[in-house]
């Protein structure tokens, strides 16, 4: 008989969150900007972290006449290996996310078609999925061999332009186009939920993950709990 995991799910530092997506996240990065931070525990060890940030864009929430206060984007699930089903995972962080920001009705979320990604956490999870975001646009630059986004190179003083970057850079850089993004919705009320269940498409089908799980976790597969994160666990 399996024996039952003591799962805990509560605020976490900014080093906890730093430590997760850098080892249990393909971005190795937190986000930019304000983060709202919950750390997941199994049998007293930290194995990870869900993050909400204002998201990508100042528009995020214009489909959907809200405002900035709104709504939030999902922006990283970086967990080690896991026992919890990742689905149980979000669905109590919904509610911590709308006790500290009882303002907020939308979530939004995407999965990254250039990782492999599809979006079967969402799936299991019910989000409404809308739709292929931004397939075939230009992404980043190949670098010295290195995917480079473009504010990267602005944020050097370069010119976010494939001309100015050989010159300067790299001689055999390239432009990176994107696979596009699939893009997910999760209502936090009723009204919000009859208002974009009608924008739902059917959802894509799995590709090449191996899991419903591993969609979102990113790189499982990187040792890590109890001895690298003991100073985490407070």
């Amino acid at each position: 008989m399996k024996e039952k995991v003591n799962l805990k799910i509560d605020w976490c530092t900014h080093e906890a969150a730093k430590y997760a997506c850098r080892y249990w996240h393909y971005s190795k990065c937190l986000p930019s900007g304000k983060v709202v931070k919950i750390g997941v525990w199994e049998n007293g060890i930290f194995i990870g972290c869900i993050l909400y940030s204002r998201g990508s864009t100042p528009h995020i929430g214009g489909p959907y006449s809200l405002n900035q206060s709104e709504v939030c984007e999902l922006t990283r699930i970086a967990l080690n290996k896991h026992e919890t089903q990742v689905s149980r995972i979000m669905r109590i962080s919904f509610k911590m996310l709308v006790k500290f920001a009882p303002g907020v009705r939308l979530i939004v979320s995407y999965s990254d078609m250039d990782m492999g990604h599809y979006g079967g956490i969402y799936q299991a999870s019910n989000w409404v999925y809308t739709g292929l975001m931004n397939e075939g646009s230009r992404g980043a630059f190949i670098v010295n061999g290195k995917k480079t986004h473009p504010r990267s190179i602005g944020a050097i003083g370069g010119v976010q332009s494939i001309k100015w970057i050989k010159k300067h850079l790299d001689t055999h850089a390239t432009e990176f186009f994107t696979k596009g993004k699939h893009k997910y919705l999760m209502p936090l009320d009723k009204e919000m939920r009859k208002q974009i269940e009608p924008l739902r498409k059917p959802y894509p089908k799995k590709i090449s993950v191996s899991s419903i799980d591993s969609d979102a976790t990113g790189d499982q597969s990187v040792e890590g709990g109890a001895s690298p994160t003991d100073t985490l666990q407070k």
